[in-house]
This record gives C-alpha cells, sequence and structure tokens, in this order.
C-alpha cells in the first residue's frame, strides 16, 4: 500500500493532482500529526518550502491538517532541503516537513517528511500515514480541507547558514578565485550570496531569479551546458550547479570538464584516507556508481559499496556499515561526520576547501579515476509493468548481459519519482554501451512506451 503515496524520495506527483491535490495534502498533515501523538512525540512541526508556485499553497494546507491534532507549526518559508533536516534535528523539532519536488518541473512537487533525527521518515511511519490517509479519502472521514497561514521565521534559516559556515571551517582560502554557482532558480536562491560571502572568492550567481515557474528551467544540475559554457566564456575557476532544493551538486572543472558525485566521491575519499577521517575502508555509492570509481579505490585499497538507486539507501548503508562518506552520479554527497542527508552547499563549500589545501585545480583532483564508457536511457511508460513480466524485454537484457560478459554492467529499472524507467549500460566499450542500450530501450518503448 505504501507504493500508493510514497516513493522513493517522499510524496510527489502534479501539484493540484492526486496524490497533492487538496483533500490528500490535508489528510497526510492530519495523518503525521496522528503519528506523532500516538508515538508520544513531543516538540513543535517545522515546515519549509522551495520556490514553485504551488510550494505555498500545499504547505499551507499540511500544515491546517496537522493543526487538526493540536500540533503547532514553526515555518521558516522558503529553505533548502537539507536544510530543513539539519533545524529539523538541531532544534528539538518532532519532525519536519519539505514541500519540493527537488530536480522536477515547476509542474510537479512533493511532501518530503522529516524524523525528529534529521534523518528521512522510516518506512514503516511512511506506511502507517499512508494506511491512514487511504482510509481517510476511502470513507469521507477526513475533515474539510483548509489553509493555514504559517509566518516564516528567518531566525531559522540564519542558524543553518551558520553551521554551513562552521562546517566549511575557518582556516582556508582562494583569494582571486572565480566560482560561478548555478542555484537553479529553487531554494539555494535565499542564502547562496550569504553562503559564500567571503573566502576571498569572486562568485557570479545563475539560476538566482525565482519567479515560481523557472525552477530547473534550463539551469541548474540537469542542464549543465548553461554552466559549462559559462565556465569556459569567464574563464572562471570552477562551476558548480544544485538542484531545485539544493540536496545535490554537480561540478565543471575550469578546463570544461563535468565533474560529477563519483568524481567527487574520488577525490574527497583520498584526501579524508590522508587526513585520517574515512572511516569503514569504504565509500557507499549506488548500482549507478560507474565501475571506474570502484576500480579506482580498489587500487586505494578501498572498498566500494553499493546499494540501490537512492540518497536514503546510501545513508543507511552507511550507517549499518561505519562509512561515513557515501552519495550518487548525481551529486547527493553525504558527509556523514557533518549531515544527516546529501547537501549541495555543503558539498560546494567542502570541493572549496579541499581545493584551497591542495592548491590544486579540481581537473587535477580527480586524476586517476577512468570512467568505463556509460550511459542512461530514460524511457518514458503508460505504466510500471513488472519487468518479469515483458517477455521481449527480458530478451534483450539477457542478451545484454550475455554480451557484456564480466567487462560489463547493465540495470534496468523503474524511476521512484516520475513514469520512467531507467535503462543503464556500461563497459570498456562506447559503441558496444549504445548498442546494448538502444536494444533494450527500443523493446521497452514497444512493450510499455507512451504513446
Amino acid at each position: 500500500m505504501e507504493k500508493e503515496l510514497f516513493g522513493t524520495d517522499g510524496i510527489r506527483g502534479v501539484a493540484g493532482q492526486p496524490p497533492l491535490d487538496l483533500a490528500t495534502v490535508f489528510a497526510v498533515g492530519l495523518s503525521l500529526g496522528q503519528l506523532l501523538r500516538r508515538k508520544a512525540a513531543r516538540g513543535n512541526v517545522i515546515l519549509g518550502e522551495d520556490t514553485r508556485e504551488s510550494s505555498h499553497w500545499i504547505a499551507e494546507t499540511v500544515a491546517a491538517g496537522l493543526q487538526e491534532t493540536a500540533r503547532e507549526v514553526v515555518g521558516v518559508g522558503v529553505i533548502t532541503t537539507p536544510g530543513l533536516a539539519y533545524l529539523t534535528a538541531s532544534e528539538n523539532f518532532a519532525a519536519g516537513i519539505m514541500i519540493s519536488a527537488s530536480h522536477n518541473p515547476y509542474q510537479d512537487n512533493g511532501i518530503k517528511i522529516i524524523a525528529a533525527t534529521g534523518f528521512k521518515l522510516p518506512e514503516e511511519d511512511e506506511m502507517e500515514i499512508t494506511r491512514q490517509v487511504c482510509r481517510m479519502l476511502g470513507d469521507g472521514s477526513a475533515p474539510q480541507s483548509y489553509a493555514l497561514s504559517v509566518p516564516a521565521n528567518p531566525r531559522l534559516v540564519n542558524r543553518y547558514v551558520d553551521f554551513l559556515r562552521r562546517a566549511a571551517g575557518p582556516s582556508w582560502s582562494l583569494p582571486g578565485w572565480k566560482l560561478i554557482l548555478d542555484c537553479a532558480n529553487g531554494s539555494a536562491s535565499a542564502i547562496a550570496k550569504e553562503v559564500f560571502s567571503g573566502y576571498g572568492l569572486e562568485v557570479r550567481f545563475l539560476g538566482d531569479r525565482p519567479n515560481g515557474q523557472n525552477i530547473n528551467l534550463h539551469c541548474g544540475s540537469l542542464h549543465m551546458e548553461t554552466l559549462q559554457e559559462a565556465v569556459l566564456r569567464e574563464k572562471a575557476d570552477l562551476g558548480a550547479a544544485l538542484d531545485g532544493d539544493a540536496d545535490r551538486a554537480l561540478f565543471v572543472a575550469a578546463n570544461g570538464h563535468l565533474v560529477n558525485g563519483d568524481g567527487i566521491l574520488w577525490a574527497a575519499s583520498r584526501s579524508m584516507r590522508e587526513h585520517g577521517t574515512l572511516q569503514g575502508g569504504a565509500v557507499v555509492g549506488t548500482v549507478m556508481t560507474n565501475l571506474g570509481l570502484e576500480h579506482a579505490l580498489a587500487r586505494e585499497g578501498l572498498k566500494l559499496l553499493r546499494t540501490p538507486v537512492g540518497d536514503k539507501y546510501v545513508l543507511d548503508e552507511m550507517l549499518r556499515s561505519g562509512a561515513n562518506l557515501g552519495g550518487e552520479q548525481s551529486g547527493h554527497i553525504i558527509f556523514r561526520d557533518l549531515a544527516t542527508t546529501g547537501d549541495g552547499l555543503l558539498t560546494v563549500l567542502q570541493v572549496l576547501r579541499l581545493l584551497a589545501e591542495r592548491k590544486r585545480p579540481l581537473e587535477e583532483l580527480v586524476d586517476g579515476l577512468k570512467f568505463f564508457p556509460q550511459t542512461i536511457r530514460n524511457v518514458r511508460v503508460r505504466e510500471k509493468a513488472p519487468l518479469e513480466s515483458l517477455p521481449q524485454v527480458i530478451e534483450q537484457i539477457q542478451a545484454g548481459e550475455k554480451r557484456l560478459g564480466s567487462s560489463g554492467r547493465l540495470l534496468v529499472r523503474y524511476s521512484g519519482t516520475e513514469s520512467l524507467v531507467r535503462v543503464m549500460v556500461e563497459a570498456e566499450s562506447a559503441e558496444e554501451v549504445e548498442q546494448v542500450a538502444s536494444a533494450i530501450a527500443r523493446a521497452l518503448e514497444e512493450s510499455l512506451g507512451a504513446s
């Protein structure tokens, strides 16, 4: 039943349509309040949002549902998802709610619920909320939805900014360096200038003028070509791009080369190992992590521990194994000693500090990491039928696995947040990668492709 409401990153959909219609959003707030009451959880609930035009009414509706259980809601207005997670834990809130659809277009939105610990809500709690919401909507027992105005408390946002600057450390600077930061017209737009003031940096901002409809639009971590062009044109030393809620960061080196999350894990793991701070003798990645990183870490005597796609699975493995560095290609990097989740602003600060310590450009810090050719095909589908029920697809997957053998990998999986099936193929030969991926993608389009 939990699949009907929660995906891999909270509740997500088109704003105004189920599950983000007024009735369901109100029921989610009411159900969370009831869950906290049953658990005798103490404290208020903190509520934040990104810059989408729908975020405010969704926030006010979920707040009204919470108030039905006499749970006070404290608003912070526009903030990043990791900022909300930090404040939830550090300010002793019973839970946090972030209204955001991350990297999705502005028409979409989502509800992410954060536990009092600062971690994402446990799956058993998601299941209980789902059961309660389905019951309310099914039998008509949900009260009439309404909106609750929640004034923003800027003091709390300032505390998150102070945390970022403390976590960055006081003893470094990059005088004369030029950074171009793309805020994706999202949550980071509200605080980025304050976060990066000082450090001797010249900072130019892109995507820092949100209007409710331009979040992630031709900017941010989904459109790195914009940043690459700017870095080369302006001869910048580094470019960094965030997504809509700033829980991920991708980079462009001074030579225009893209550095994704695998590259940052490689640079950070070597630095942390040299400083004696890397724990567990391992780095945590996902099934999408490039084989090149696994091989490079092995040469250093380090393991790569793989998890399913999703930063919550990365964090689960980090907690289980004792590792304190993990992340995804997409730029979700978790520095477990500092944060409970991936934090794009924190990642940019950590990379800048690393550059200052080494006095070398980013392209040199990722030397030794040779990527296997990899492609990811996204096939839009009309339904998410079990892959094993599609003979044509299974035939092509098996043929691809046989062709790649031990020199490559392939993975076919449904997106947890969109109506897509993703086909990932990597191998030593780029031509082989494209041929295998194309064959599987064609089979998926013929079997499930959206009209």
